[in-house]
């Protein structure tokens, strides 16, 4: 019989693996701080220059925007590389040097292919386009950005775990309102954009459960594990390509295929990959001639593909955050809908790249192959449930915590691993109450460090928004 002390222990331990993640983050990113941090003092001495001479921004808006902007890129690629190299790398799936290189890829394709409805929501759905045009519209968006940049760098610095989404959604709005007031805003936006705060850990959670019961059920316990996976692995990952692939081929512009023939490339690539995963399957029978297969050699190639999901998510719901004020800020003359140049996003999903490979390898050294490992069947199920959530809070133009959202993810798989272990072993004694209250009060915890980090950013970086935006147009006496 289990000791009550070791029962229904993986949501705390994975609870704790985040927490050890974050803790790492802070310390893989202190170049990225310190880089941050002079860019904002040369902004500053920039702006008070312009002050004292009492020139316009003009071009130095733009070239100071761009510079801070591409300061944010780097510290989301830097902060947020973990989330989905890690368990891959962890796994043996690649080594670090060639993950790092293709999940950068997958992050540029995502933004350039699938970053406009994200960037679109931030230039024109949270402030009337109206009050963007012109030189205001410029100095709305460079506070916002300088804002975001500052308060990341200082929360950062504190060891607050804060969302880059949540920070820039909360500058704009502040700049927005001190520029021009409670009847500029699109509240319905911003209340869109909240909801979807809040659901999307929630749907996280259960797309995750319900995977690892597939996993588990079909595959983890069947009585032939080897014989299981050859039936239900195969059209799983199959269905994940194939889903993934029809995807992209309807944002494609060479095909800009409908969903009803999209289908059809993604049904090819599901039926090669189903038939690759039942050859690999066979492969590793063979090679155990009769021993028991392990899910963690069953599931190193989808642990990369899931892997590759999540980079290319993560670039279609973070670019915006780069590419949305930096379109303002280019455009100041033109309101209304601004179509978002196809460079504009290849140079928002390079900047957050260059910070996942210049600053990440150190992060997914600690994450992959540490104490944070997690288990692969856990970590595909956490990995390809936060990718597809957050895949289709882009697509609906939703920015949405990536982060948030795989913690939503963990709480899904835990829940149902205790679950599970309950209806399995009838003989477990129940915790004692000290233990029981221990562990609630350790998920309580995480869930209280989440909801404060969602409360506590949005209305400082919009105080702070509100702040830059005086600031500047008092300098410049617009």
């Amino acid at each position: 019989m289990n000791r009550p002390d070791r029962q229904f222990r993986t949501l705390d331990k994975d609870l704790g693996r985040i927490t050890v993640v974050e803790s790492a983050q802070f310390h893989a990113i202190r170049p990225v701080l310190r880089l941050g941090a002079a860019i904002l003092l040369a902004v500053s001495l920039i702006f008070l220059a312009l002050g004292v001479t009492g020139q316009q921004p003009g071009l130095v808006a733009i070239g100071v925007g761009f510079i801070v902007a591409g300061w944010l890129g780097l510290s989301i690629g830097a902060n947020d590389i973990a989330n989905s190299l890690g368990p891959a790398v962890g796994a043996g799936a690649i080594a670090i040097g060639p993950g790092l290189a293709l999940v950068a890829l997958a992050e540029i394709a995502g933004a350039m292919l699938a970053g406009h409805a994200v960037t679109h929501r931030l230039a024109e759905g949270i402030v009337d386009t109206a009050v963007l045009s012109g030189a205001g519209g410029q100095i709305v968006m460079l506070a916002a950005l300088i804002a975001a940049a500052g308060w990341i760098t200082v929360a950062t610095g504190a060891n607050l775990p804060v969302s880059t989404s949540h920070s820039i959604v909360g500058a704009i709005a502040g700049a927005g309102l001190a520029a021009a007031g409670p009847q500029a805003m699109s509240w319905g936006g911003i209340a869109a954009m909240a909801l979807a705060w809040i659901l999307t850990p929630f749907a996280a959670a259960v797309l995750a459960g319900a995977l690892l019961v597939l996993l588990r059920l079909k595959v983890a316990e069947a009585p032939d594990r080897g014989r299981a996976a050859r039936i239900w692995l195969p059209p799983l990952i199959g269905a994940m390509v194939g889903l993934f692939v029809a995807y992209v081929a309807t944002l494609l512009p060479a095909l800009s295929l409908r969903l009803p023939l999209a289908l059809l490339p993604g049904a090819v690539a599901g039926l090669t990959t189903a038939c690759l995963m039942r050859r690999r399957v066979d492969q590793l029978l063979a090679q155990l001639a009769g021993g028991k297969l392990g899910m963690k050699r069953l599931l190193r190639q989808p642990l990369l593909f899931a892997a590759v999901m999540m980079a290319f998510a993560h670039g279609a719901g973070d670019a915006g955050n780069v590419a949305a004020p930096l379109l303002v800020i280019l455009t100041p003359a033109q309101p209304g809908t601004l179509p978002v140049p196809l460079l504009l996003l290849a140079i928002a999903g390079t900047t957050i790249a260059l910070g996942a490979v210049l600053f990440g390898r150190r992060l997914v050294g600690m994450v992959g192959e540490g104490i944070t490992r997690l288990n692969p069947a856990r970590a595909f199920c956490i990995t390809l449930a936060t990718a597809m959530i957050v895949l289709v809070a882009s697509g609906w133009g939703l920015p949405v915590s990536s982060t948030h959202v795989a913690v939503g993810g963990v709480f899904g798989v835990g829940f149902v691993r205790e679950m599970l272990d309950r209806r399995t072993d009838a003989r477990r004694t129940d915790l004692p109450v000290e233990e029981r209250r221990r562990r609630q009060l350790i998920r309580r915890s995480h869930v209280a460090t989440i909801t404060a980090a969602w409360l506590v950013t949005v209305p400082v970086t919009a105080l702070l928004g509100g702040l830059c935006c005086l600031a500047m147009l008092w300098l410049t006496g617009l």
